[in-house]
């Protein structure tokens, strides 16, 4: 196998199948992203996922061909893995339930298998048992397994993967910046509601871990604030009906605004992006909040640190107080907030691009490549 883009000697050119589970945002944006850089190297990609990520992430634009996985029991997904990829020159399956369908679809082939854990599942009781066997069984079939932190590295390791390896995932660079546009970024502001008052934005799931429990209790003290802010959260699932119990009952200044296609303008309209979650490793949310410039206070786990470095303000996860104290501290002080801006593009400035990404995943192909 060779990373030479296009084909060589006659040769076709190599062929990568792309293995996709839900699509959370962050993993559905790097592979929508891989898939396009790997194209405009010569590769010919096709990505297996469910049907409706193909619009989403736009993978038909892409270049790369899309092969929809049927929804429920696994049969019939890994039976459309193993004919997307009956002449593939690796697979690369992102996700843990999409490594453990990958590993299942080759079966008896030499194919090399790449799994890249961008998450950490948590599970509780009888379940956290089977996500260690699924853990084990996808670590042990791939011939390498890339971890976005260095916890999943770990984590990998830790479940017998027999090359395990830190790489941090890029995401795509912002569609645009919406703070060079006032008009827009007024407008966006004004269709929310917070023209004359402080706008905080978080994205995420509606689910557990994902820290809106104490984020909602930071909101009841953010009522004391004069102007009051707005937290607006982008995002649903299903937590979605107690929170919004809650923001009713209580009073609080938080809509709940379902997903959106607009996050990096919501985003850029804000004046603070908080990310409360449990766990994260290379947070999609904080890489946009920093790419765009907006300050953001986030919980100090995983790989947040290492990410952002002193680009935002950390906090513990779970406490609310601290969270709270850290936004109504940002929210009086327009200095430390252009301090964080300016830190914050700095920081994003740092990470990898899109094309060292994909240049890394291309070398680590090609070696697989000289190992079959």
């Amino acid at each position: 196998m060779s990373s030479t883009p296009g084909p060589s000697h006659g040769r076709p050119p190599l062929h990568a199948v792309q293995v996709l589970g839900g699509g959370s945002g962050g993993s559905g944006a790097h592979v929508r992203s891989l898939a396009g850089g790997l194209v405009a190297r010569g590769l010919r990609v096709t990505v297996c996922g469910p049907g409706e990520t193909a619009g989403r992430y736009g993978f038909d634009d892409s270049g790369a061909s899309f092969v929809p996985l049927r929804a429920g029991t696994n049969a019939p997904a890994v039976a459309g893995i193993r004919a997307a990829a009956a002449d593939a020159d690796v697979v690369h399956a992102h996700g843990l339930r999409s490594g453990m369908l990958a590993a299942l679809a080759l079966r008896g082939r030499p194919t090399p298998l790449v799994v890249t854990w961008h998450t950490r599942v948590s599970a509780e009781g009888a379940r956290s048992h089977v996500v260690r066997l699924m853990e084990r069984q996808a670590a042990r079939a791939a011939a390498v397994v890339l971890g976005a932190s260095s916890d999943l590295v770990d984590q990998a390791r830790l479940r017998g993967a027999r090359d395990a390896r830190l790489a941090p995932v890029a995401l795509p660079a912002p569609r645009y910046a919406l703070d060079e546009d006032e008009l827009l970024r007024n407008k966006a502001r004004a269709e929310l509601g917070a023209v004359a008052r402080p706008l905080l934005v978080t994205v995420g799931r509606l689910e557990p871990g994902q820290g809106y429990g104490p984020l909602l209790d930071a909101a009841r003290v953010w009522r004391e604030l004069d102007p009051e802010p707005l937290l607006v959260v982008a995002g649903e699932g299903r937590e979605r009906p107690e929170m919004q119990r809650r923001i009713e009952d209580e009073g609080l200044p938080v809509q709940l605004v379902g997903r959106r296609d607009d996050v990096p303008e919501l985003l850029a309209a804000a004046d603070v992006v908080i990310l409360a979650s449990r766990w994260e490793a290379r947070s999609w949310l904080a890489q946009e909040a920093l790419h765009a410039g907006v300050p953001l206070v986030a919980t100090s786990v995983g790989g947040v640190p290492d990410l952002v470095g002193a680009a935002a303000e950390l906090v513990p996860y779970g406490d609310a107080p601290a969270l709270a104290d850290a936004v109504a501290r940002l929210l009086e002080d327009p200095v430390r907030r252009a301090e964080l801006s300016s830190a914050g593009r700095r920081q994003a400035a740092s990470w990898p691009s899109e094309d060292d990404t994909v240049a890394h995943v291309l070398s680590i192909y090609d070696e697989l490549g000289h190992r079959v």
